[in-house]
């Protein structure tokens, strides 16, 4: 008997998708500052007449997917980063705070030095990063910043784990692991 909840089939996260207001820029940011490895692009995708944008993504039937490219971070996740323009186009990000807002967090190894890599390469950093010292994810030290359209992002690391893992049934997921 199955008693895995959920999706039959599940693996792990393949990728998250996002929407990038300057491919070039957002190529060169994820690249050559965050330090993912652009693996393929994959062309575009429009429909001048019909619905299948609306039907397949539920975007504007006139929707433009000028491009596609997938980039790979580290031992982790994919970046899927894409170049629309829609005549309802929303060119704001939503912030943490806001229903629907999100961010993408990088594990590090050492969080003072990537977070001083970051603001030496005039990326906005929020403060300095924070240790938690109580609760379940004692143990870990994390700061915010900021891509160059605003995006939220997170560094976070934990080299000598969280509190709650010294009783936990199942870990979440680190690049060692």
């Amino acid at each position: 008997m199955n008693d895995r909840k959920g999706m039959p089939g599940l693996a792990a996260m393949d990728h998250v998708g996002l929407v990038v207001p300057d491919m070039k820029e957002a190529i060169a940011f994820f690249g050559d500052v965050i330090g993912c490895d652009f693996i393929y692009s994959g062309g575009s995708m429009k429909d001048d007449n019909g619905t299948f944008m609306q039907d397949k993504m539920n975007i504007h039937p006139r929707a433009n997917m000028k491009e596609v490219v997938f980039m790979r971070c580290g031992n982790g996740s994919n970046i899927e980063l894409f170049d629309f323009q829609a005549p309802d186009q929303k060119r704001i990000y939503p912030r943490n705070s806001d229903i629907g807002g999100y961010h993408l967090c990088f594990y590090v190894e050492d969080i003072e030095a990537a977070a001083d890599y970051l603001t030496a390469k005039g990326v906005k950093v929020f403060d300095r990063p924070e240790l938690e010292k109580q609760g379940p994810g004692a143990g870990e030290s994390w700061v915010y910043f900021e891509a160059p359209w605003g995006l939220q992002m997170e560094l976070i690391s934990y080299p000598n784990g969280k509190a709650y893992e010294t009783d936990a049934p199942k870990l979440l997921w680190k690049p060692a692991r």
